[in-house]
């Protein structure tokens, strides 16, 4: 098992340059990958590229960034270019985000989300491969003049389909916030499509808040950075699953975030 870093923005009252210390210590402690996530603050790609100028060995993974805003030449020219800048490795992370995200912050239509997801795997898969002198997309007359960016396609699932296009295209499948139960119960469910499709299994990776010998602040930190997915679809089924359908069902009623930090426990719940 390897473990990586995520560098991702808060969208709390956490220093905007947090991410980037993260990701310096991080690399000085040995970590292999920093992920650069993708927020209301933060680009990714151009997070990704300022990591990569202030660390010196670990490889970089760009997202995820929501494939309903970015299509997958911007995607992969965005990894590419950040490949370029730092000689570094650069991955994709995709995913289908979340309607206030994608609806809320960048005013586009979240239509099709599993549907584009896969279109967008695929897309990107094929153009991580292309080379320089090749069309930059099929048919175009503008050809490719950056090198490949080296990295891995990740694709963030949870539902079926999402599965279906991690297995079909992906390196990895990427979960976030998930249980043990969760994990057993979606790693079976990639085997079974991979099965299905004929094909071998991506990796699995999961994204986890984590803290190391926590004090009390520590620990609310951990606690904000979940509050926000509680009223999220997809997230809430998955609190729901784990115990947490009070506090989802006060998420779903508008309780601000202060309410949620205080009625969520603070060690598991037997179940």
């Amino acid at each position: 098992m390897d473990i990586s870093v995520v560098a991702a923005g808060r969208e709390d009252d956490s220093p905007i340059e947090e991410p980037l210390r993260v990701a310096v210590l991080a690399d000085r402690l040995g970590y292999r990958e920093v992920w650069a996530g993708e927020g209301a603050t933060w680009d990714s790609f151009v997070l990704a590229a300022a990591i990569g100028a202030a660390t010196e060995q670990a490889v970089l993974t760009a997202g995820p960034v929501p494939v309903n805003v970015r299509d997958p030449l911007t995607i992969v020219r965005g990894a590419a270019s950040t490949a370029a800048l730092t000689g570094r490795p650069v991955g994709v992370a995709l995913g289908t985000s979340s309607k206030r995200v994608v609806e809320g912050v960048h005013g586009r239509p979240r239509t099709r989300p599993a549907a584009t997801l896969a279109e967008s795997a695929a897309a990107a898969r094929a153009l991580m491969d292309s080379v320089p002198g090749e069309p930059i997309v099929p048919g175009s007359t503008f050809l490719r003049r950056l090198p490949p960016p080296g990295g891995t396609v990740t694709v963030a699932a949870f539902g079926e389909r999402a599965v279906a296009a991690a297995v079909e295209h992906s390196d990895r499948m990427l979960l976030d916030i998930v249980s043990p139960e969760q994990v057993r119960m979606l790693r079976a469910r990639m085997l079974a499509a991979a099965e299905k499709a004929g094909c071998t299994p991506p990796r699995l990776a999961a994204w986890l808040p984590a803290a190391v010998d926590p004090e009390p602040e520590s620990l609310r930190q951990v606690l904000r950075s979940v509050v926000g997915y509680l009223a999220v679809p997809g997230y809430s089924d998955m609190f729901v699953d784990a115990g947490l359908a009070e506090i989802v069902e006060l998420a779903a009623k508008g309780a601000d975030p202060e309410t949620l930090l205080r009625a969520l426990p603070r060690r598991p719940r037997a179940r």
